[in-house]
């Protein structure tokens, strides 16, 4: 199980695995994949403010189909109490994603530096 941080997920819907690294190619083959909800509003946004042109439920859904990516469902109060943790960064949606992939103690694949740079599960 590993989870995908946004721009993972928006590579992967445009096909392009080739701004992946081998590495980051290698987990998405041989683990199950997850998005926290907050990579869903993320993409929503990116969407509203002109830099996607697809919202979030519809890249959702077809990685659902086409590699099985799954949504984690796992209870919002734990996964705030985790985001609050994460003091190296303003941004909300570093915070949550990195939240929800400490409270489930699996990885997160990221490019992000600061990320990788701050937790520790962090891959790319």
């Amino acid at each position: 199980m590993i989870y995908l941080d946004t721009h993972v997920v928006v590579w992967l819907f445009a096909g392009r695995k080739d701004l992946l690294s081998e590495t980051a190619v290698q987990l998405i083959n041989e683990n199950d994949l997850y998005v926290s909800p907050m990579v869903i509003l993320e993409i929503h946004l990116l969407k509203e403010i002109g830099r996607l042109t697809v919202a979030g439920d519809e890249v959702s859904n077809d990685l659902s189909q086409r590699i099985g990516l799954r949504i984690c469902d796992a209870p919002f109060p734990q996964i705030a109490q985790a985001a609050s943790t994460q003091v190296w960064t303003r941004d909300p949606f570093d915070r949550v994603i990195v939240g929800q992939a400490t409270v489930r103690d699996k990885p997160l694949l990221t490019k992000d530096q600061t990320i990788r740079d701050h937790f520790q599960a962090a891959v790319w």
